[in-house]
């Protein structure tokens, strides 16, 4: 696979990622305190950020850099 493939499969993970967490908090499916919904969040950030960057798209490679960034203090403080 190119590195132009693989980012490109990061950036939908990325969104299918984001878009499952939102919808399993919204049905209640899982907790937005959890483990699972800040995983989702962090690594669909990643994936995001990454397309993002390499795309040269500042605003939305900034908010899911600052997206990742939160979901990983709240991963950390749920393990800690």
């Amino acid at each position: 696979m190119t590195k132009k493939t693989l980012l490109e499969v990061a950036g939908w993970y990325g969104m299918a990622a984001i878009l499952l967490a939102y919808g399993l908090v919204s049905f209640q499916a899982i907790q937005s305190d959890g483990i699972v919904y800040q995983l989702l969040n962090l690594t669909g950030a990643a994936g995001l950020a990454g397309i993002s960057l390499s795309k040269r798209a500042t605003q939305p490679a900034l908010l899911n850099i600052i997206w990742a960034a939160i979901a990983l203090v709240a991963v950390l403080s749920i393990l800690i």
